[in-house]
């Protein structure tokens, strides 16, 4: 098929808690992936990332409701208007997904072997050999020493590490077109977070995987996400080409994320620059600009409207009403 793989429109989506409560957790997002690229997310705890990973997968935490408006269109598909038995044979093979902490997403009392190839053995029957000849192949391809052996064991036999590819081969198993990679290296020890995304970053150029990087940290982004998407409140407040917006932000809350990047140049001690106050709280939303009070530039105007969307440029969008390195910008 020619388009993109994975096209949400105007996605809304609420939770309602097992206590009652209502929560408008992500409005109006807009946003598509194409075969074989990756497009990065990136925005704070709390910004919707990880629930709206969870709207395209259709899962959601057990005892909460979740209530979704717009399109989410795997391969032209809407998986928001595809019936239940649908969007469960969809997962696994048309959606797969890497999760942030590999001890948690996988069952400590079972073998290796079984949890990398449940996808396959959902779908036709393997029996007990067959089903550790294809866990051994798949480990081996995402590079398990002695998958054979790795293939029979249990998850606390594992470091992390090996427990991340674990987890990366049991996605890539069912063939999926559309992979989203939820913090994968957060519970990571630095040294091998850079081989854990080496390994996605090539099974995406091989496979022709379109790919969803999720991630706090935007530095992570750099070389491997083609255009990232700014997650702030529920809603994306700037998307581009990843050279351009992290060279020239245009929303200030994409410039504060910027700034508190770890350099390697500069003064050896300095205090890295954060932003003031607090995600704000899905249970009170706001009708203006939801970073607005965490803004050093906003003004009136940001707590009370909404922000219009501008279009800097070919391929990008800001959603500010006065985003930076425009002459309206300068208070």
């Amino acid at each position: 098929m020619t388009g993109p793989v994975l096209d949400v429109r105007s996605l809304d989506t609420v939770l309602h808690t097992p206590d009652g409560r209502t929560l408008p957790v992500l409005r109006g997002i807009d946003l598509t992936v194409g075969p074989g690229e990756c497009l990065g997310v990136v925005g704070e705890s709390g910004s919707g990332k990880s629930v709206l990973a969870r709207t395209v997968l259709g899962v959601h935490p057990r005892g909460t409701r979740a209530t979704s408006t717009g399109a989410v269109l795997l391969d032209g598909e809407d998986l928001l208007t595809a019936p239940a038995r649908r969007r469960a044979a969809l997962l696994g093979t048309g959606i797969a997904m890497v999760h942030q902490d590999p001890m948690t997403s996988l069952n400590p009392v079972v073998r290796i072997a079984d949890q990398v190839t449940e996808a396959l053995t959902n779908r036709r029957r393997l029996n007990r050999a067959a089903r550790l000849r294809t866990a051994a192949d798949l480990l081996a391809a995402v590079d398990v020493p002695d998958p054979a052996r790795r293939a029979r064991a249990y998850p606390h036999e594992l470091s992390g590490g090996l427990r991340q590819r674990v987890g990366i081969a049991a996605a890539l198993a069912g063939e999926p077109r559309l992979l989203l990679a939820d913090e994968p290296t957060t519970a990571l020890d630095v040294t091998v977070q850079r081989t854990v995304l080496d390994l996605l970053d090539h099974h995406r150029r091989s496979r022709g995987l379109a790919t969803l990087l999720i991630t706090h940290d935007i530095g992570l982004l750099y070389g491997r996400a083609a255009r990232i998407a700014v997650m702030y409140g529920g809603r994306i407040v700037e998307t581009g080409p990843t050279e351009a917006v992290t060279t020239h932000p245009a929303h200030p809350y994409t410039a504060a994320l910027l700034r508190s990047v770890p350099r390697v140049t500069g003064p050896l001690r300095r205090t890295l620059p954060a932003i003031p106050g607090s995600p704000p709280d899905p249970a009170r939303p706001t009708a203006g600009c939801p970073f607005a009070p965490r803004c050093a530039d906003a003004r009136e105007r940001c707590a009370v409207e909404a922000p219009p969307v501008h279009r800097p440029a070919p391929g990008r969008s800001v959603s500010c009403h006065y985003p930076l390195g425009t002459p309206e910008s300068t208070p």
